[in-house]
């Protein structure tokens, strides 16, 4: 029985692999990174070969052994299951009770997605990781078979954390968003740092899948973000920190209240929060116009939405058209990953129609936050468009550009 070499590609006799491996690591200067990858790659060079039964691991990158090693070694990060359809089914039930005839009320929901909710472990730095949980479970769900045999492997389930940042580190070292990579010296396997919409992204990416990231900033700051040529070489790195800096306080109906600490204007607010809106309305109405009245699934999967100070997943909007003008009055369907009681709370509230809104309703008011008043505002979005690129546009999506939308 043989074997082959995971850095020079020798094929050799099974006994001799592992002296032969060793050898390429005598230097005691090693980058720990290359002998954990060795290591890995060690163990799977002496796994016993594959079975005709099982499915190769499809690489879209041809990185093989790393790629393989990742994937067989990785962890499924535990979640509470939901049970009656999960979290959105629920959902739409409270929001259908909700409806009443002849009220111009829709709601647009994104599909089936897990939470994930952060524990002791990951509490104040682990958002970015849970929401791009989040956003996997709902690829693994509802999208084509393509996409379940690229994702993580083709192993169908939703790493853990330190799984993920194997991952990461991986999109970077093939290549996607260079200089995000470079931020964090290509490393953040056990380290406790935040990440945002560009990591997300780059994950995605190296498993060829089409994440758009889309910025949401005042025309002065334009030049500042990755939608401008060349800003992708060295986009904005921003510190993510626990949700606690948010201005919003929850009143003694547990409904949440804006709270303005600099006293500024609150039309300013107003018209931010009226842009984000309405761009999450287009996107999980397909800019469509002709939306009819009630509770909708939409072929649209879920909103990694990231603002300075926390990130969390937008599941859905709802718009009630008021007065002879019929103005519309929007709530975002939020899951936030911060609250360690959430899943079983929400899943009680929703089972028991009563209280979910607290745990779910977003409105525009609630978006304030003191980083809202700076002069450089930012919130960011990702999303994941269908199908899977290969060559080429593969190649382009290591760079991580942004649409701009203007506040």
């Amino acid at each position: 029985m043989s074997a082959l070499c995971p850095v020079c590609n020798v094929t050799l006799p099974l006994p001799q692999i592992e002296s032969h491996v060793n050898s390429h690591f005598d230097d005691d200067e090693i980058d720990p990174q290359i002998a954990s990858d060795h290591y890995l790659a060690l163990q799977l060079a002496s796994d016993p070969p594959s079975t005709p039964k099982e499915a190769p691991f499809l690489d879209p990158l041809n990185k093989t052994v790393p790629f393989a090693s990742l994937a067989r070694s990785q962890t499924k990060s535990p979640f509470h299951i939901v049970e009656n359809g999960g979290l959105i089914c629920l959902l739409k039930t409270c929001l259908e009770s909700k409806t009443k005839p002849f009220e111009s009320n829709t709601s647009l929901l994104s599909g089936y997605v897990d939470h994930f909710q952060s524990t002791k472990e990951d509490k104040g730095w682990g958002c970015g990781w849970r929401n791009i949980q989040m956003q996997c479970s709902h690829l693994l769900s509802r999208r084509d078979q393509e996409v379940k045999r690229v994702l993580f492997g083709g192993s169908e389930f939703v790493p853990d954390i330190p799984s993920l940042q194997r991952w990461l580190e991986l999109a970077w070292r093939s290549g996607f968003d260079v200089s995000g990579g470079l931020h964090f010296d290509k490393r953040i396997y056990g380290c406790k740092k935040w990440i945002g919409t560009t990591e997300c992204a780059a994950l995605l990416r190296s498993f060829g899948l089409r994440a758009r990231v889309v910025d949401f900033a005042p025309e002065k700051s334009r030049s500042m973000y990755l939608s401008v040529p060349g800003s992708a070489v060295a986009p904005k790195r921003r510190g993510y920190g626990p949700m606690d800096r948010y201005v919003v306080k929850k009143g003694g109906s547990g409904v949440e209240k804006g709270v303005d600490s600099h006293g500024s204007s609150s039309s300013s607010r107003i018209s931010k929060g009226t842009v984000l809106m309405e761009w999450v309305w287009n996107y999980f109405s397909d800019n469509r116009l002709d939306v009819s009245s009630g509770v909708h699934i939409t072929n649209k999967g879920p909103l990694y939405f990231q603002h300075e100070g926390h990130s969390r997943t937008i599941v859905g909007i709802q718009r009630r058209l008021q007065g002879t003008t019929f103005t519309p009055q929007y709530n975002l369907l939020i899951l936030d990953p911060a609250d360690a009681s959430f899943t079983r709370g929400i899943e009680k509230a929703l089972v028991d129609k009563r209280g979910w809104e607290g745990y779910l309703k977003r409105g525009a008011h609630t978006l304030t936050c003191p980083e809202y008043q700076k002069d450089y505002d930012e919130i960011q979005m990702l999303y994941v468009d269908n199908g899977i690129a290969v060559g080429e546009e593969l190649e382009q999506l290591k760079t991580i550009n942004s649409l701009f939308v203007e506040f």
